[in-house]
């Protein structure tokens, strides 16, 4: 055999070596699927893979929910520095008017804030109300009443731990260790630590002093700023059920919940009947 033919013989083979995987990928692959027809498509509504391939998993809420304001707490000798209570995100701290803020209740037994009271004489004693005053079916419930002594360093709680939602502290600034609670008490339920509660020893105990039923608790109470041995209280009815809520009626406000008022820090409660509507039951003073 000549050199010609001996390369051709060489060329022949090589190309059928190269050629053999190819006709294997061919034997072996399957056959593509029939494409679907377009009225099987339009059947299902002409969603496809194709239609949702652009779609991730996002958050999409709830967005606000735990950026619900109860609160501030402003140091009135340094008016940078104040505190906030969140619905459901416990108590923040500034120290630079806002610029930046730290989470100081994280590590306490309720994420929820009803109130924040400062003492008066002595703005590093940080008094903590958990559990929101509010009614809603997504509502936080808390575990009582808090007191940081250390600016919201450290913080101890004093009871009161089945009231689960306080609407207010407040505190007697001619005596720090008198303080009222406004508790409203369980949503979902009767009883609890429900009405308004005093404390003449810095919260290491407590008396109920108003107290009205067992499904009506004290949203909101305010001192006098011109004679503290009087308060006032506003009284609130409501039961929360998955499918509704009961609380008042339309009508006299004092048919389903009251405010009175009280003399003496001891003495008797008067109730005072107000024609006032709605969910409305805050309470303001005039100097």
């Amino acid at each position: 055999m000549n050199l010609r033919c001996r390369s051709f013989v060489v060329v022949v083979f090589a190309v059928a070596l190269s050629s053999s995987p190819l006709l294997a990928q061919k034997k072996n692959a399957k056959k593509p699927e029939p494409a679907k027809p377009v009225a099987e498509e339009e059947k299902k509504g002409g969603l496809t893979a194709d239609t949702f391939s652009g779609l991730q998993f996002r958050s999409i809420g709830p967005a606000v929910a735990s950026g619900r304001a109860i609160g501030f707490a402003v140091n009135p000798k340094n008016h940078a520095e104040y505190y906030v209570g969140v619905a459901s995100g416990g108590v923040w701290k500034t120290v630079n008017d806002g610029t930046t803020w730290t989470p100081v209740f994280d590590g306490e037994g309720s994420y929820s804030i009803g109130w924040i009271e400062l003492d008066p004489n002595n703005a590093a004693v940080v008094w903590v109300g958990t559990g929101e005053s509010n009614s809603q079916r997504s509502v936080s419930y808390g575990d009582g009443v808090y007191r940081s002594d250390d600016g919201g360093k450290s913080w101890k709680n004093l009871g009161l731990k089945k009231s689960e939602h306080i609407g207010r502290i407040v505190i007697d600034p001619r005596d720090s260790k008198v303080a009222y609670v406004a508790a409203e008490g369980p949503l979902w339920g009767p009883g609890g630590d429900r009405g308004l509660y005093k404390t003449a020893d810095g919260g290491n105990s407590w008396k109920a002093v108003l107290t009205i039923s067992e499904n009506t608790g004290v949203a909101d109470v305010a001192m006098d700023p011109s004679n503290a041995d009087i308060l006032y209280a506003s009284a609130y009815q409501r039961r929360r059920h998955v499918f509704t809520l009961i609380d008042h009626r339309a009508g006299c406000f004092a048919s389903r919940s009251q405010r009175c008022v009280r003399d003496h820090r001891g003495g008797q409660w008067e109730r005072r009947d107000l024609p006032l509507y709605g969910q409305r039951r805050n309470l303001g003073t005039a100097q």
